[in-house]
């Protein structure tokens, strides 16, 4: 099978990712990705065809985002310019951005100022997924103290265990894991959750450090510590969408 190919549609001035995916199949079917819509076609289908089941998608998304506000934001990033202020949590950010000929893009946080270098090799687009992942590397450094602080402080209220490391990095398949080695690890979204949802997050991890499995006796762990959890799960849920760079 031919890979996936990555179309864009534009939908009220937002781009939308569209993975096409040409498979042995009979119909058509389109579907909402983590990142991208993915849109599945019979792999018979000739290019013209396959312009016109684009157009079909391009409909079909228009109508999703009437029906959704939750998924017209999940496909509106923001884009990032020289002099913008960048707020997360408590603190605000200001956005230096230097465009200039050099092969890579580094960057640096200099009392609230996040000094970006940029290739001017790298099309507009990417060079503003660069700018997301630099973003979140300089913040979650500059977070980091706080988290660990936080992470030891629950674990020293409700578990007692060891832990090897405290990691805050960019994750968006998840909101947090541990390891067998007491290893706890945190994605640096969280930071766009409120103080509780945070709490929850590193409350389920480290309750791992006791059952590594999401078994009753894992779930009656969090369930005593944190009787309204479920709550903070449906935030999760609502609202994951959005915390992104």
């Amino acid at each position: 099978m031919p890979k996936p190919t990555l179309h864009t549609v534009i939908i009220e001035g937002i781009h939308v990712p569209v993975k096409l995916f040409r498979e042995r199949r009979a119909s058509v079917r389109a579907s909402i990705g983590k990142d991208t819509v993915n849109l599945r076609l019979p792999f018979f289908m000739t290019k013209d065809e396959q312009i016109a089941q684009l157009q079909w998608c391009q409909n079909w998304l228009i109508k999703q985002f009437k029906k959704s506000e939750s998924f017209r934001t999940r496909f509106m990033r923001r884009h990032y310019k020289d002099g913008d202020l960048f707020e997360i949590s408590d603190r605000i950010y200001y956005i230096s951005i230097n465009v200039s000929d050099r092969k890579t893009h580094g960057g640096k946080l200099e009392n609230k100022v996040i000094k970006l270098e940029l290739s001017n090799l790298e099309a507009f687009s990417q060079r503003q997924k660069s700018i997301r992942t630099l973003l979140s590397r300089l913040v979650s450094k500059d977070f980091h103290p706080e988290i660990t602080r936080r992470v030891l402080e629950l674990n020293h209220l409700y578990f007692q265990k060891p832990i090897r490391s405290v990691k805050l990095k960019y994750n968006s398949s998840n909101w947090g894991s541990c390891s067998s080695k007491h290893n706890i690890n945190l994605s640096s979204r969280l930071l766009f959750a409120p103080q509780e949802v945070q709490d929850y997050v590193i409350i389920h991890e480290l309750a791992h450090l006791e059952e590594m499995n999401h078994s009753d006796r894992f779930w009656k762990i969090v369930r005593d510590i944190m009787p309204n959890y479920k709550e903070k799960e449906d935030w999760l849920t609502d609202h994951g969408h959005v915390c992104d760079f």
